[in-house]
Formats: C-alpha cells, sequence, structure tokens
C-alpha cells in the first residue's frame, strides 16, 4: 500500500476543519476567492496545454 494513501486514509473531518481555518487566517476571507479563481485558471490552461499536446502527438502519426 503506498504512503500517500495511508495518510489520506487519515483525514477526517475535524483535520479539515483544522486547515480550512488555518488557511482562513494566513490568506484572510478577501483573498479566498481570488486565490480559487487563480487555481481555476491555471488548472484550464493546463488542461489546454495537453490537449493541445495530444492533438500534435495525433497529428505527427499520421
Amino acid at each position: 500500500m503506498n504512503t500517500l494513501s495511508i495518510y489520506f486514509g487519515m483525514i477526517g473531518g475535524m483535520q479539515i476543519a483544522i486547515i480550512v481555518v488555518v488557511v482562513l487566517l494566513f490568506f484572510g476571507g478577501k483573498k479566498i476567492p481570488e486565490l480559487m479563481k487563480g487555481l481555476g485558471s491555471g488548472i484550464k490552461e493546463f488542461k489546454n496545454a495537453s490537449k493541445e499536446d495530444s492533438e500534435e502527438q495525433i497529428e505527427e502519426k499520421k
């Protein structure tokens, strides 16, 4: 069994609540939407880049 999966298996509701409180203390309530927007756009760009890369590989095989 992977050690990483063991650690994620031990995370419960109380630990998630503590993580949320710590994040709110570090960044504040007003910064959280900005961080999530940046994270979302980063994920979107990554998906687009990987999609373009796979399309280029398909075209090269032809």
